[in-house]
């Protein structure tokens, strides 16, 4: 139906003049009423190639001008001004005009069948099952709002928007919608990282449903509210996420905790064995070490006093480290005699370490070249071939015991610093063993995993949805097991070869996106793998779902990666701003309506929309945990 023309054409806008006939802001058409007279609604004219614009009202007001406008009907002071969107013919919508429509061209309705044909093109749907309901338009007043998964679950997406906006309602609703179909989405593998534990309301297990949940959480003895341990072992961190989480820097300390976890490997790999042989070697590592040390201190060019001195003090750690490595071992009762001897050569070492003796004189090295010739050098070659390599399993009770063998070993050649540069990652260290939040970490019996492919299908199980609640994890374990888990899946994916990289894609819902995905450069973990992942990860079918309440926080490369955006309202000018520097296309009237969505509301674009749209989400059911507390009934109900 036609409503009225165009009286004046701009680049960016059009003045429409409506009939004098058209009575109010409702036209009811074959039973359906339409709001074309309401901000944000949409009308259409067409251009000379026979091309329909369609457009939207922006503003509406009542024109001074003073003409008859008899000719075209046009006696009316009400007029509207349109900005064009796009340009729809033979079921096909791009954004964008090229050809303008002329002066006085017809401006019709645009209905609801018209509205259909551009969101969802003929050949894509033969009934609407195919797509999910994300919501009800707000331009085109509850008109229903289908997306096809393809488009937006096959992309990067982001739903962003301040505290209380709707965000968690939008990511479960969205999954509700795919797992509640007829076929439910069986294939699916999705993590979420629930960091304010809310999405395990949202997704109650059931027996009656294909659909399979699983709910973890860090740190909890047996199960808790349905959800399971969730355990996430030491070994599984690279070296890279072991330095940050240990906050330790490149130049110095990042060698330092390598040579550290070498160390602890061959530690192991040793005491693994229960044979006597083996001990018998870790026996004779140490006992290498003992002569190492001392030889190197002897070979410096400081005093007598120096050399003794500190001869001294490494024999007596080497003593602690013996006693400690034997003692921190369960299966140690059979080394015991196997290191008497040890620690007998170590006394009688240090006995001869004082100044009564002197360097010079002979009794220090000839009980030295007694050690040398109890050494099995081609045993402690052998163990010296044991190199760690990120992923192999090791016990983390050695990891004390390496670093202060590697400390001695660097006071030995008269590096006396390390110890002070080393300091805070060693305290680092002791919070790791020591802290029950890192507890999830500790874990090394756990269903006997000792390779990421049983970490992963223990993860997996048979779920199709995996809610790891971190509500109660700090910043920085927080960060260590958000990035473990989605560098883990990321190489499992990368080694897919050929068609098997499109079965069983997975989603990572990243929620409160900007505490773990940071853009400042004091972000430990440079290589941050979600940025890897935003930038290959589509490849191998590995896709990133965003949360966030503050995008100016927000890595610009993940970010920008994104292809999908659900933006709720949102305040901070900061965030608008780069929001406006990140997307492709943002216009103002873009930043009033997400200023003025009430929660729920969401202004959405991208390739799983073929226009920006304003929207109301419909309800999750049952909704996530996050609720405002109502404080009148709090206080008041006692």
């Amino acid at each position: 139906m036609i409503v009225g023309k165009i009286v004046s054409i701009q680049f960016n806008q059009f003045r429409v003049r409506v009939f004098s006939n058209v009575k109010g802001g409702g036209l009811n058409i074959k039973g359906e009423i339409y709001y074309f007279g309401n901000i944000g609604s949409y009308l259409k004219t067409s251009n000379a190639l026979g091309e329909d614009i369609v457009c939207e009202v922006i503003a509406i007001f009542d024109s001074d001008r003073q003409d008859d406008g008899q000719d075209f009907n046009l006696n009316s002071n009400r007029e509207l001004l349109l900005k064009p969107i796009g340009i729809y013919k033979d079921d096909n919508f791009t954004l964008g005009i090229s050809v303008y429509p002329s002066l006085y061209s017809d401006v019709s309705l645009l209905t609801n069948e018209d509205l259909k044909n551009i969101l969802i093109p003929k050949e894509e749907y033969e009934t609407e099952s195919q797509g999910v309901c994300l919501g009800v338009s707000k331009n085109q007043i509850n008109h229903p709002i289908y997306i096809q998964e393809d488009k937006f679950f096959g992309m990067h997406s982001a739903v962003l928007g301040n505290s209380g906006s709707g965000k968690s309602n939008t990511i479960a609703h969205l999954f509700q919608e795919i797992y509640k179909k007829e076929q439910p989405a069986l294939g699916s593998k999705v993590i979420i990282f629930d960091v304010n534990g809310e999405y395990s309301q949202a997704f109650p297990k059931s027996d009656r449903s294909k659909v399979k949940v699983k709910l973890f959480k860090p740190n909890i003895e047996g199960n808790e509210n349905g959800a399971e341990p969730f355990y996430m072992p030491h070994f599984l961190l690279s070296l890279d996420e072991w330095c940050a989480f240990l906050m330790a820097t490149d130049a110095t300390q990042k060698p330092f905790w390598n040579k550290v976890l070498q160390e602890a490997y061959r530690f192991y790999k040793i005491l693994s064995s229960n044979e006597a042989r083996e001990q018998e070697k870790f026996i004779n590592y140490l006992r290498y070490k003992l002569y190492s040390f001392a030889n190197n201190i002897l070979v410096q060019t400081e005093n007598d006093t120096a050399k003794i001195t500190t001869l001294q003090s490494v024999i007596l750690k080497v003593k602690d480290i013996i006693t400690t490595a034997i003692k921190d071992d369960n299966e140690a009762k059979s080394l015991i005699e196997e290191a008497k001897s040890l620690i007998e050569d170590a006394d009688n070492f240090l006995a001869k370490c004082n100044l009564s003796y002197g360097v010079k004189n002979g009794e220090i090295f000839t009980t030295l070249e007694e050690i040398k010739k109890r050494i099995n050098f081609d045993d402690v070659n052998k163990i010296s071939e044991y190199k760690y390599k990120d992923g192999e399993f090791f016990d983390y009770t050695f990891l004390k015991i390496a670093a202060e063998m590697i400390l001695v070993d660097e006071e030995a050649r008269g590096i006396k610093t390390t110890r002070g540069y080393v300091g805070t990652m060693l305290t680092r260290l002791d919070y790791f063993i020591n802290n029950p939040e890192c507890s999830f970490m500790r874990e090394i019996n756990h269903k006997n995993i000792k390779e990421m492919k049983q970490y992963l299908d223990y993860l997996w199980g048979e779920a199709q949805l995996i809610i790891i609640d971190t509500s109660e994890l700090g910043k920085d374990t927080l960060e260590t097991l958000t990035s473990v888990i989605s560098r883990l899946i990321f190489e499992y994916r990368k080694k897919q070869k050929g068609k098997n990289r499109q079965k069983n894609p997975v989603h990572l819902v990243l929620d409160e996106a900007h505490r773990y995905i940071k853009k400042d450069q004091k972000y430990l973990l440079k290589d941050n793998v979600f940025e890897r992942i935003a930038r290959e990860g589509r490849k191998f079918s590995l896709y990133l779902l965003i949360s966030s309440q503050r995008p100016s926080e927000l890595s610009e490369t993940v970010l920008s990666q994104c292809i999908n955006f659900i933006i709720h309202r949102i305040q901070n000018e900061n965030d608008m701003r780069h929001i406006n520097a990140v997307l492709p296309y943002f216009s103002e009237d873009f930043v009033s309506k997400i200023k003025q969505s009430v929660p729920g509301e969401a202004l959405i674009f991208g390739d799983f929309v073929p226009m920006p749209m304003h929207v109301k989400i419909q309800k999750a059911d049952p909704e996530p945990h996050s609720s405002n507390c109502k404080i009148s009934q709090e206080w008041y109900s006692r």
